[in-house]
């Protein structure tokens, strides 16, 4: 796969996270939620134009090569409130995404699907968007309670679904490249770590559909990535269920040669995986990032170890709104 053309520009702007900040300062190639909106021609301040936070995560990643310009939605956060109103209230022209790619089948990440799918079609003439999924994604999952009964997590929604809204299903576990091999989705990501375990206590479907099976390792997450030259590999890992440093490592295998030259999305270091802190803070210093772009789940624990890891210089916080671009 080492054929990923290079681009010339990647922006990223993130349409759903778990936080809002408009007013931290920033690096040099990231815009909060407020500059972006001034520079837009904002008149005046108000709760017209304020975006919300929500527990979940959509990325919005724009590319340009030369006169060659494409655009992919990665994932869609977990309801169609927050989506309408954050890609609304951010002018976001959604007719211009060419495909959409749903990291992995949790209901943070998809349940607004159905509404991106017929936002895009509204905008783009009503052609069909090719959709990527992992076949897994798809049966029904929950959370094992000390009890022994489990806690259901809403489904995403169906291939049936998706494909009657007009999504040209792709669903394989192999790596793909995407819109004239200018996006990268993997494969099921290596599991070689080991402190990284996964999600704790989920369990699925059985394939009879009558019982529970254990499911913490999440094989069907996939992660993103676009090349940008003279900068490197910027991946975007929407939960890292499989573990950041396992996408890193797997990012590394998948284009040696290549820098890595930012990681973005949710590190998944919250509530059980608090404990893997220490480790995996450690292991990301290996990978000489020369940004993360830490949210979603990530936790604020986490992000205060990164913090004091990394330093402003290499982290800067995801929040609705803001914009990277590389």
């Amino acid at each position: 796969m080492n054929d990923l053309v290079e681009v010339d520009r990647a922006e990223i702007h993130i349409l759903v996270d778990n936080a809002t900040d408009g007013l931290s300062s920033t690096p040099i190639n990231v815009e909060g939620e407020f500059a972006f909106q001034n520079r837009r021609g904002l008149r005046a301040s108000s709760d017209r134009c304020l975006c919300c936070a929500v527990h979940g995560l959509s990325c919005l990643v724009t590319v340009e090569r030369g006169s060659t310009r494409h655009a992919v939605l990665f994932d869609s956060g977990p309801e169609e409130y927050a989506f309408e109103r954050n890609t609304t209230r951010l002018g976001v022209e959604l007719g211009d995404v060419e495909g959409i790619v749903l990291s992995h089948g949790h209901w943070d990440h998809a349940g607004a699907m159905k509404l991106a799918l017929q936002r895009i079609r509204g905008g783009n003439g009503g052609r069909t968007v090719p959709f990527h999924v992992h076949p897994g994604m798809f049966r029904q999952r929950g959370v094992r309670l000390p009890d022994g009964g489990v806690r259901l997590m809403d489904d995403v929604p169906s291939i049936a679904e998706l494909e009657g809204l007009g999504a040209e299903i792709v669903s394989t576990t192999a790596p793909q490249h995407l819109l004239d091999d200018m996006f990268h989705v993997s494969g099921e990501i290596p599991r070689v770590t080991p402190f990284e375990r996964g999600l704790p206590n989920q369990v699925r479907r059985t394939d009879d559909g009558r019982g529970w099976e254990p499911d913490e390792l999440l094989m069907d997450e996939r992660w993103l990535a676009v090349n940008v030259k003279d900068k490197g590999l910027v991946v975007l890992s929407a939960c890292s269920h499989a573990g950041i440093v396992n996408v890193l490592t797997h990012a590394q295998a998948s284009f040696p040669g290549v820098k890595l030259q930012t990681v973005l999305g949710g590190l998944h270091l919250s509530g059980t995986n608090e404990k893997i802190i220490p480790e995996t803070v450690a292991a990301m210093r290996s990978f000489g990032l020369a940004q993360i772009g830490a949210g979603h789940c990530t936790g604020w624990r986490a992000m205060a170890a990164l913090a004091q890891a990394f330093g402003d210089d290499v982290l800067a916080p995801s929040a609705v709104g803001k914009r990277y671009w590389f």
